[in-house]
């Protein structure tokens, strides 16, 4: 199953680089897919060795180098890392991208550690074992190191339309599972979730739910001390076609609806040593 997403990423790679939605062409910035709270719970970067996991095109990552980090970013899709690797070496910053699994990060990586260990933002449906994940991380996290996950929320991707045929019923309702207990998620389907053509190769991938209580729970028993836990109600694109821009750009539900998280971050501190 990991490696039919690997092949499924390498499809979604090229039409991704040409979409709008992510916006290589320079019609977004790097900056644009960060909550202004995660610099604030980030805090400085410059100077600080970064690793962003399940890295895709490398968009954060170009945020930290940005802001003066030593910034790195892994994935395990070949075709988006030499994708990143172009779009560094095209607008000139001092990047590094590896291919690997994150369950080998730490092979790939050698002995390097890093004061920061980033992900999210669709990468944790994508990891079938989070105790293995999270002893990766802390592994590579130096004493003192901060881990910093930002994700959509399990509630986000609980929620579903109501059909058009249901015009007297409620415009989300639960349809989907929130906690893990079903195994994964098969999906196979010819598009992407940004604009662009159909794939041209592999179409299948497969997803696991994982509660924020899991997440956490695979944090604490890697020994990583959990600092702060956010929930959200923005998202960087409009997820529902009823999502209006919220003040900073990005989208959040009209005041209409409730008020409900579909973003959540974890800020974890590997201990220094005795």
């Amino acid at each position: 199953m990991v490696r039919a997403n690997e092949a499924n990423w390498d499809a979604r790679t090229p039409v991704h680089v040409a979409s709008a939605f992510y916006g290589l062409d320079g019609s977004r910035s790097a900056e644009d897919w960060f909550a202004p709270f995660e610099w604030s719970d980030l805090g400085e970067l410059a100077g600080r060795d970064v690793l962003h996991l399940q890295c895709h095109l490398g968009t954060e990552t170009a945020a930290f180098a940005d802001r003066g980090a030593r910034a790195v970013g892994l994935d395990f899709s070949a075709e988006a890392v030499a994708q990143a690797r172009r779009l560094a070496a095209e607008t000139r910053r001092e990047m590094e991208f590896v291919r690997s699994d994150v369950y080998r990060a730490v092979e790939a990586l050698g002995d390097r550690r890093f004061d920061v260990v980033y992900t999210g933002k669709g990468a944790v449906c994508y990891l079938p074992d989070l105790a293995a994940w999270a002893g990766t991380v802390a592994t590579l996290l130096r004493p003192g190191g901060t881990f910093y996950l930002v994700e959509f929320h399990p509630l986000l991707n609980a929620l579903g339309p109501t059909p058009p045929t249901d015009p007297d019923t409620p415009p989300l309702l639960l349809r989907h599972d929130y906690l893990a207990g079903r195994g994964p998620l098969r999906s196979d389907t010819p598009t992407t979730y940004t604009d662009g053509p159909p794939l041209q190769g592999a179409t299948t991938s497969y997803e696991w739910r994982h509660g924020v209580g899991e997440v956490l729970d695979a944090l604490i028993g890697a020994g990583l001390t959990l600092r702060g836990v956010r929930e959200s109600e923005v998202l960087p694109w409009p997820r529902f076609p009823s999502m209006v821009p919220d003040t900073n750009g990005w989208w959040r539900l009209p005041d209409a609806e409730p008020i409900i998280p579909l973003l959540y971050a974890v800020r974890a501190v590997k201990p220094e040593r005795p």
